[in-house]
């Protein structure tokens, strides 16, 4: 057993007869009134997200997980095939379990949490920024520059983000995973 104190983002826990991911979690100490944490959790059997508040202080019943690496094979009509790097053993997995599947592209290697009591894979965690290749965009109209203007362009995952005018197609720009927005456009 834990307490609101060990809350912490990536924590996998126990409530609601369910298993929940803290995506975000905040401390709050009010002037009048006792503390408490708001967090938001991330169920990851179905992928809903809710907003929940502890009391400080309260039990919470927490998860043992391990994380392994592994490497993304391909993705049928209803699961995400993967291959662990250590072991050559392959799972797949529902979409409901990712985060971000419209940024992973083949090849990738991402980290999965697995529960240690069942051996069952709870969630995947993608790397804080990925590399993807343009396939799509607009050409950026000349002069427009004044403001941090921005175009819709597809990605070769088939995911679309905003992008600066000045990038084109064939470009590789990096983009941050958890948002899914443009960080920068990488020289080759």
């Amino acid at each position: 057993m834990a307490t609101t104190s060990d809350i912490r983002n990536g924590l996998c826990i126990r409530y609601n007869n369910d298993i929940y991911k803290i995506v975000e979690f905040l401390h709050v100490k009010p002037g009048k009134g006792p503390a408490f944490v708001r967090t938001k959790l991330k169920s990851v059997t179905n992928g809903k997200v809710i907003d929940n508040t502890f009391p400080a202080g309260r039990k919470i019943d927490d998860v043992r997980v391990e994380t392994h690496k592994f490497q993304f094979l391909y993705h049928d009509d209803e699961f995400y095939h993967f291959m662990n790097e250590a072991d050559y053993t392959q799972i797949r997995l529902l979409e409901a379990a990712l985060d971000t599947p419209e940024l992973m592209k083949e090849g990738e290697v991402v980290t999965i949490i697995i529960n240690s009591e069942d051996n069952m894979p709870l969630s995947v965690e993608m790397p804080s920024s990925v590399i993807l290749e343009v396939t799509a965009t607009e050409p950026g109209v000349k002069g427009n520059t004044a403001t941090n203007a921005t175009k819709p362009a597809t990605v070769e995952t088939g995911a679309t983000v905003n992008v600066p005018l000045f990038i084109n197609e064939g470009d590789k720009i990096k983009v941050e995973t958890t948002k899914g927005t443009y960080q920068e456009r990488i020289k080759e």
